[in-house]
């Protein structure tokens, strides 16, 4: 085979990419373990590298208090708005290295390099270097001849950083079968547990026995998915670079709230909020709504608590992208399933029915949008993507509300907030 043709892929991936984030901005927690929560400091959902041996994902932070200040573990609330922005910041220079890249996760990215002249675990190690130096975020990057491969490639430089400083390159025939030999079945892209115990159940134990496996048998027992990873361990490429995904069908923008909530005003205020982000999601995949769901609930597991929950479908006058007409449609809604005497935990806005510009039918006697709305529309998308999400919005949004996510531990948000940048003092 021509070897411009020859596949090769690298995953790219951040080393625990939310406390990373972190540490970026507070060079004083470089050996702290770090760990980062949930919504409304709920549970554990990312651990620094020496916070792992303390502390499981998914532990509710109420009951883990205690250990963390034992082990001298700092707890942060999750930070979006600067977990989204750095990750921008390492794909743009993931990018720029490499000819074509498709992002698979907030904090991971497949590069294609078939066809790259040179060394290619020395370009692993120069985006290694890049990122580092660019971004302040560590990177392992696992290079092979499929994507299921390069994946196992770059948990074994993580693994085994100290012997292979991040970058693991298993094109090589010998390394393969040797890391392959090291790495349990569970380490495998794709197989999850309950996988790994029909597995091991058949004498599969490690990646080395998937890759040696009856690929057939594995289809008919199991799916085509696991056929294709058995596959791809033993080096024949099923899986390319993803396309861009297509627009979605359904947006929803659901919370739960920071606080119980009793009276209606604050849960309106709730659902107008919700209505920017999920219509700033419409916006970018150029889509038009027809119809929107609005719901509202209770808590639904303390005992002591009444329970209700409700939702109703609002008919728009016409497909849209306006964020006036739809919040004002979502905001009386509310007024339509709310009943007193109940402590609301959670509201949701789903929009569905969801079509493209100029993919639908007009009705004759039905109305359209407004060109002048379309530019208002562009308008609102500039500002806010300029000076930040929320600058220009819908008068019954609030800035600051007091039934906002519980966030009491998170960082400023450094990258995106003019009154928040990193402040560096020179004694």
């Amino acid at each position: 085979m021509d070897i411009k043709t020859t596949p090769v892929f690298a995953l790219i991936d951040c080393n625990s990419f939310y406390a990373s984030c972190e540490r970026v901005f507070r060079p004083d927690l470089r050996k702290t373990p770090i760990v980062v929560l949930s919504n409304n400091d709920g549970c554990v959902i990312a651990r620094s590298y020496d916070a792992k041996p303390f502390v499981k994902m998914g532990e509710p932070y109420f009951q883990i208090k205690h250990k963390l200040k034992q082990h001298g573990i700092v707890a942060f609330s999750s930070n979006y708005a600067l977990y989204g922005d750095m990750s921008l910041r390492v794909m743009s220079v993931i990018e720029s290295l490499v000819p074509a890249v498709e992002v698979y996760s907030i904090d991971e990215a497949f590069a294609d390099l078939a066809g790259v002249p040179g060394d290619i675990e020395a370009l692993g190690r120069q985006i290694r270097a890049q990122v580092y130096r660019s971004t302040g975020i560590p990177v392992g990057v696992g290079i092979a001849g499929t994507k299921t491969l390069s994946k196992l490639a770059n948990h074994s430089a993580k693994k085994w950083q100290a012997q292979t400083g991040g970058v693991v390159d298993l094109r090589d025939q010998t390394k393969r079968d040797w890391v392959l030999k090291k790495c349990s079945v569970s380490d495998v892209w794709g197989v999850g547990r309950k996988m790994t115990l029909h597995l091991e159940g058949m004498g599969i134990k490690s990646a080395w026995d998937l890759s040696q496996a009856d690929a057939w048998m594995l289809r008919k027992k199991f799916s085509v998915v696991i056929e294709k990873t058995a596959r791809e361990l033993a080096g024949t490429p099923c899986l390319e670079l993803d396309e861009p995904d297509p627009p979605k069908q359904e947006i929803c923008c659901s919370r739960m709230f920071g606080k119980r909530l009793s009276h209606i005003a604050p849960i309106k205020e709730a659902v107008a909020t919700y209505m920017q982000r999920a219509t700033e999601k419409l916006r970018a995949q150029k889509s038009l709504c027809k119809k929107v769901r609005v719901s509202i609930r209770t808590g639904m597991f303390n005992p002591e608590e009444a329970k209700y929950a409700n939702g109703v479908l609002v008919e728009l006058p016409y497909p849209t992208d306006d964020v006036r007409l739809m919040t004002k449609a979502a905001v009386d809604a509310v007024d339509r399933i709310f009943r007193p005497g109940f402590k609301y935990s959670k509201a949701e806005v789903l929009l569905v029915n969801l079509c493209q510009k100029g993919e639908y039918t007009d009705d004759l006697f039905s109305g359209s949008q407004p060109e002048a709305t379309e530019k208002v529309m562009s308008v609102l998308n500039a500002i806010n993507g300029r000076w930040g999400r929320g600058t220009l919005r819908v008068a019954s949004v609030p800035s600051d509300p007091d039934w906002g996510m519980r966030r009491e531990m998170m960082s400023q948000s450094f990258t995106t907030r003019a009154d928040q940048l990193w402040t560096v003092y020179c004694k």
